[in-house]
């Protein structure tokens, strides 16, 4: 699979994600109309967005620049290699 480089797509995932994250944050308020479902929705975008900070920005520049990943899966990979690799020497 190739990376996307169209602007215009980019673009458009972006989008998709952001109807997602409002449809299922919409939903899960509907389904239990309380405060602390509000706070919770909140609570889970915001550290899932700081969890993804994390994963493609702070790991790289700060503690291995030589990790390149494109995607979670990729990272996992990339760990369980240098695990073996690590037990090898």
């Amino acid at each position: 699979m190739t990376d996307l480089t169209s602007r215009g797509w980019i673009v458009a995932k972006g989008c998709m994600f952001g109807a997602l994250i409002l449809a299922c944050g919409g939903l899960l308020i509907l389904g239990a109309p309380s405060i602390r479902t509000a706070f919770l929705v909140l609570v889970l975008v915001w550290s899932t967005a700081r969890f993804y900070y994390f994963l493609f920005y702070v790991l790289e520049k700060y503690v291995d620049p030589a990790l390149r990943y494109s995607g979670v899966w990729a990272l996992l990979r990339e760990v369980r290699r240098g695990r073996r690799r690590h037990a090898e020497r």
